[in-house]
């Protein structure tokens, strides 16, 4: 805003100056002097300038520029990984999911939730693999199972009856008749047979498993439909996906998750929730109106005799 100021200025004084002083050429060079002089201002970027009301420009480097949430690593591995805890704050530190903070320290398992990962060589074979041992996740509701079969290892979601020693499939065929569906075994849709409850599925075929992974979910292959499977999810509603999407079958380890009792609100701390601020807890059943259940019907027809009483 100065600088146009100061241009303004010149401007009006070198053309007042040419227009009334012309024949004078001691004024004609002082016009001249004050145009040369404009332009070199002009030719100052603004940014040299030193203007009290003018904000600074940002020239600090990114706050994520040095921060690794884990240790990134290209190639899959089944060792447990370190991960930094965020408290649920992005880069900048602003809070973007309330409610975590604390906790026990954790190490992340890399799941492979892409049943169908052929190795080279080997590529549209049926693949077999031994569960090596089941175990708990910090990190998830569900139980993970470490699963090996030829020259790979892997962490995959546990089912519910899953145990060390057992044999798992998976397969790509869809023939005309469903197959014989083994709890374990991952297939496409289109090779289920109707009515199979399922867990670990895709949304699109190749992508890897997106739904139905918390512990005890499962959904309902209901119906097939040129080309396409209607599937019921846990929370009751219902899908049409391709039926080249894989699902593993059974239910979701852990079904008893739901049932468990946290008991004080230190273990809440354990597991990283953060509560919230005492102006938003709900308050219990001691507040408010109290909405009691009606009394129980009485019956005034057949009443017992006095005799029976005695």
């Amino acid at each position: 805003m100065a600088v146009s100021f100061i241009s303004r200025a010149l401007n009006a004084l070198s053309f007042t100056l040419s227009s009334k002083f012309i024949s004078s050429p001691v004024l004609v060079n002082a016009a001249l002097n004050a145009q040369a002089g404009r332009n070199a201002l002009l030719a100052i970027p603004p940014a040299s300038i030193s203007l009290t009301h003018i904000r600074g420009f940002l020239t600090t480097a990114p706050v994520w520029q040095n921060r690794t949430l884990w240790k990134q690593s290209d190639k899959y591995t089944i060792r447990p990984i370190g991960v930094k805890k965020t408290g649920g704050r992005d880069h900048t530190g602003k809070i973007r999911r309330h409610g975590i903070g604390g906790g026990h320290k954790q190490r992340y398992r890399m799941i492979d939730f892409q049943r169908l990962r052929y190795e080279p060589g080997k590529e549209g074979q049926l693949i077999e693999e031994r569960v090596i041992e089941v175990r708990y996740d910090p990190c998830r509701t569900a139980d993970i199972a470490l699963v090996a079969g030829g020259n790979r290892k892997r962490w995959i979601i546990a089912t519910e009856n899953m145990q060390a020693g057992d044999l798992i499939k998976t397969s790509t065929e869809i023939g005309r008749m469903a197959v014989l569906a083994n709890e374990g075994d991952a297939h496409p849709l289109g090779a289920l047979p109707i009515g199979t409850l399922i867990n670990n599925l895709e949304l699109y075929p190749g992508k890897g498993a997106q739904y139905i992974r918390a512990a005890g979910t499962c959904g309902v292959l209901l119906r097939k439909v040129n080309g396409t499977a209607i599937i019921q999810l846990p929370s009751k509603h219902q899908i049409q996906i391709s039926e080249m999407c894989m699902a593993t079958v059974g239910k979701v380890s852990n079904i008893d998750h739901n049932k468990r009792v946290i008991g004080k609100a230190g273990r809440n701390r354990w597991l990283g929730i953060r509560p919230s601020s005492g102006k938003w807890h709900r308050k219990g059943g001691w507040a408010g109106r109290k909405i009691r259940p009606l009394p129980p019907m009485k019956c005034y027809v057949n009443l017992p005799s006095v005799a029976a009483k005695s």
